[in-house]
């Protein structure tokens, strides 16, 4: 999930160490990995993914760099599928990294309850440039496990509520296009066309 309407996710043609001079001032701890985003236009990204089933330091490691690769990019939410791997993981942070207590990682989740309703504009990693209004839950409770397999509930409003919603769609193959009106969708999917053709997507 995107964080700001005027920040544009940076994209890598491959995942890499970024050097300490690079934008942002990120500086990778040793062995940690900045992951491609994948964009829009992928089949991995409309697939539902497979249930994580392995709670080891190799998926820690990998929630290490979702987070790396999800704060790169200027995001506050960042499912596996958009580094290219059909598993039900997501990393959320709605602080992008200013509240080390705001790191949440959900492994199988499920929504167990919703309630009222907020519609606020959302963007996506994996949609770079576009945003629109999306209807979504005021207030979220997700069942759902952590890094070392244990099961946890949490409630989450506004923006937290939105990113739950936002990157459980994603782990279901679904992405925040399908959310907004048939125009709307039709004019972005339009102009990525466009911009696939050009090169630039």
């Amino acid at each position: 999930m995107a964080k700001a309407k005027d920040t544009e996710p940076r994209v890598h043609p491959k995942p890499q160490e970024v050097p300490a001079e690079e934008p942002r001032g990120i500086v990778l701890p040793e062995g940690k990995t900045i992951h491609t985003i994948v964009k829009y236009g992928a089949e991995l990204l409309e697939r539902p993914s497979k249930a994580v089933t392995k709670f080891d330091d190799e998926l820690r490691q990998l929630c290490a760099d979702m987070f790396i690769s999800m704060y790169a990019a200027s995001g506050v939410g960042l499912a596996a599928p958009q580094i290219g791997l059909p598993l039900r993981l997501s990393v959320i942070d709605t602080s992008v990294g200013k509240n080390p207590e705001a790191k949440i990682v959900i492994a199988n989740p499920e929504i167990t309850h919703m309630e009222g309703e907020q519609r606020e504009e959302e963007g996506c990693l994996s949609v770079p440039g576009f945003r629109g209004n999306v209807l979504r839950p005021l207030f979220v409770t997700v069942r759902a496990q952590d890094a070392y397999g244990e099961t946890f509930e949490m409630r989450g409003e506004n923006l937290l509520a939105r990113a739950f919603c936002h990157e459980i769609d994603h782990l279901n193959g679904v992405l925040f296009l399908q959310h907004l009106s048939m125009l709307k969708r039709d004019l972005i999917k339009r102009r990525i066309r466009k911009l696939r053709k050009a090169g630039e997507w």
